[in-house]
């Protein structure tokens, strides 16, 4: 049985399989129960009363509601946990809801004040500059955290690599400008394989666990990981809420967490690849990827991050015709939104994912993000070469001789 002094690999496998074997079962059982059976009128009243305060399940209790706790979610739950190194998690419907409920409990502690570094994903964007929730926005650079905290702050909110041009944030640096704000570190792009933010001075980990953690583009879910405070706190809201992970959802979050480290290496293996063949095209302005030289002025790699993953963003010459035509024109690579699954997926985010996004904030009308998964290397560079062929025809580049045609 896997310990905390386990291997990352180990943990992945064996994350959240307590009691397991012990049921008789070698893979868990998934409970569609929404609601379970009361011993008596005294014990499912304090149940409820626990559940519903963000405890976890206790001895002699029942877990009274599906809504309030279930065995699957905390199976996920537990096994993230274990690969984030952090006290607990609390698992949402999707990645929106985790950032909704976190921002939540923020407001409702009497600090409505977030800092948000971009870029962000577009859907965070979004919501905070929408003012929604609650909550109001001073978006800075990772420079400028510290003269951006006010007294009543509850956030500072990052994302690296973020979404959807790879920039890299040095966490421990902005950790320090936060001070005692809590720092929220989405790690979607990077997930817990290739960087653990709690080491790093964050106090909340956000994935959009639809993406990685599931890694087959067939579940929809997000997590929240943290101290035992926050969770309890978070648990509160997904309980009032509602925002709470199916069971199905679950039990395929939590298989997809046994094989993503395997996933995620062999992803990271290929796009550091075809970054460095799709650099050559000409009718690339600039491939965005941490790998490549000069893309990594902080040298967070091999300090901070344990490899550069498996996003790739092109910025394509000629703008938002070619970017069109480039996404049109690949066969293999799927135009499609999300990322982090098996299959490869390509999009133009300044149509699609960042589109709500403030004009001066939104990605440039010629990148495209490309999400690199599981298929040999030859037939995706065969693939995003003849799209960029494609590409180089609307933007005026003449492939032969490597410059504009006019």
């Amino acid at each position: 049985m896997q310990t905390s002094s386990s291997q990352f690999e180990t943990r992945a496998v064996h994350g959240g399989m307590s009691g397991v074997r012990a049921s008789g079962s070698h893979v868990p059982a998934i409970d569609l129960s929404t609601t379970n059976p009361l011993e008596s009128v005294e014990t499912g009243g304090l149940s409820y009363e626990e559940l519903a305060a963000g405890h976890d399940l206790g001895e002699g209790r029942s877990a009274v509601y599906q809504r309030l706790w279930q065995p699957g979610v905390a199976r996920f739950e537990e096994s993230l946990a274990g690969l984030e190194g952090t006290e607990g998690a609390v698992a949402f419907a999707s990645g929106m809801a985790a950032l909704t409920a976190t921002l939540i409990a923020t407001v409702t502690a009497g600090r409505p004040h977030v800092v948000a570094v971009r870029p962000l994903y577009g859907g965070s964007d979004h919501v905070l500059e929408s003012g929604l929730l609650g909550t109001r926005v001073t978006w800075t650079d990772a420079d400028g955290i510290a003269g951006a905290i006010e007294a009543d702050t509850g956030l500072v909110i990052v994302e690296t690599p973020a979404n959807p041009t790879l920039e890299l944030v040095d966490l421990r640096r902005v950790a320090v400008a936060a001070g005692d704000v809590p720092l929220l570190v989405d790690n979607t792009f990077a997930t817990p394989v290739l960087q653990r933010p709690v080491q790093h001075g964050a106090t909340l980990v956000l994935h959009s666990a639809t993406k990685y953690l599931g890694g087959h583009g067939d579940v929809m879910g997000g997590i929240v990981a943290g101290d035992r405070e926050w969770v309890e706190r978070l648990r509160r809201v997904r309980a009032l809420t509602g925002g709470l992970l199916h069971p199905m959802a679950a039990y395929l979050l939590h298989r997809g967490l046994r094989t993503l480290p395997v996933r995620v290496r062999a992803q990271q293996q290929t796009a550091r690849v075809l970054a460095e063949r799709l650099a050559g095209h000409p009718a690339v302005a600039r491939v965005h990827y941490p790998g490549l030289p000069g893309q990594d002025p902080a040298g967070l790699l091999g300090t901070q991050l344990d490899g550069p993953g498996s996003i790739i963003a092109l910025e394509i010459v000629g703008g938002f015709a070619a970017a069109a035509r480039f996404t049109e024109s690949c066969e293999l690579v799927t135009h499609a939104v999300s990322l982090g699954g098996v299959d490869s997926l390509v999009q133009h985010p300044a149509s699609l994912t960042h589109r709500p996004v403030a004009g001066d904030a939104k990605p440039g009308a010629g990148v495209v993000r490309i999400s690199i998964g599981l298929e040999h290397v030859d037939d995706l560079a065969a693939d995003l070469v003849a799209a960029l062929d494609a590409a180089a025809q609307v933007g005026g580049v003449d492939r032969e001789r490597g410059a504009d045609a006019a």
